[in-house]
């Protein structure tokens, strides 16, 4: 674990476990953490992580960014199984100690953007005092799920979800995390300032202000969905802090999201090239 006292100030703090993700060629980094950290730092902004994980996880993959590992006997780990019928249907294997926001350095506590991303509802939803980011981002997917003795994950309630979501400044969620639930979806765009709803391969569809717009996703060979999310909120994120322009971010993060799906796993964070190319498209 870094030196606290001597972290130097980040400009995108993300917090939340990173996964251990199970899959048929073997064991890989995975969780919003992972994803949306290397997305921010591929987009120019210094990035820190606040997680927790077990000694089986390696976090080589982040070495160029500043994590915080707390301990844990295990990491969360996940397995995901794809099929044309049931589309992912989701396991939780192990699960990682709870992060205690109070942990964050101070130093951190006051990033421009502040991403609290729960895969297994292993924080609190609310930052205590002494936090002031500029924008406070919500990927509340962590919150509204559970599982069973089976270990399969299904949505649930999100509990204390009116404080947070009046507290951030923006919240994406899947249409997946709420079951489909267009009236929870409804209920959840009045509740917060700006609400990103993505839709797989359909895009995504804003709220703000009263106002609902679609965004298209363009039409990709997909060779591995998993992240997509965690991209695309990372990237709306930082170019909604960039531009207060929740329209043009989600346009940027759509397109973004769209370019990872056609490689595997946390290659698919966007390259130099990629991001260019979305800002021109997004531009004109």
């Amino acid at each position: 674990m870094p030196d606290l006292v001597s972290l130097q100030p980040v400009d995108y703090l993300v917090i939340g476990h990173v996964a251990h993700d199970l899959t048929p060629n073997g064991p890989r980094l995975g969780g919003t953490a992972a994803y949306s950290a290397l997305t921010a730092r591929a987009l120019g902004l210094r990035v820190g992580v606040v997680t927790a994980s077990g000694p089986e996880t390696s976090l080589a993959p982040l070495n160029d960014i500043s994590v915080i590992s707390l301990e844990s006997p295990k990491s969360t780990t996940f397995e995901n199984i794809y099929n044309n019928e049931h589309g992912r249907i989701q396991y939780v294997r192990a699960q990682a100690a709870r992060i205690d926001l109070e942990r964050v350095p101070e130093s951190w506590r006051d990033a421009s953007v502040i991403h609290l991303g729960p895969i297994a509802g292993e924080m609190d939803s609310s930052l205590p005092e002494g936090f002031s980011p500029a924008l406070l981002g919500l990927t509340p997917q962590g919150w509204m799920r559970q599982w069973g003795a089976d270990a399969r994950v299904f949505p649930t309630e999100w509990k204390n979800a009116e404080a947070a979501l009046a507290h951030a400044g923006a919240v994406v969620i899947s249409r997946e995390d709420v079951n489909g639930d267009d009236e929870l979806i409804e209920h959840m765009a009045h509740q917060t300032r700006v609400l990103a709803v993505t839709e797989a391969a359909a895009g995504a569809i804003l709220y703000w202000n009263g106002d609902r717009r679609r965004f298209r996703a363009p039409q990709v060979q997909e060779v591995d969905a998993t992240g997509a999310g965690d991209i695309f909120a990372a990237a709306f994120f930082v170019r909604l802090f960039t531009t207060r322009d929740p329209w043009e971010a989600t346009r940027f993060a759509t397109l973004v999201a769209s370019c990872s799906i056609g490689r595997v796993g946390l290659d698919g964070t966007p390259t130099a090239r990629e991001i260019k190319e979305c800002m021109i498209e997004v531009l004109h």
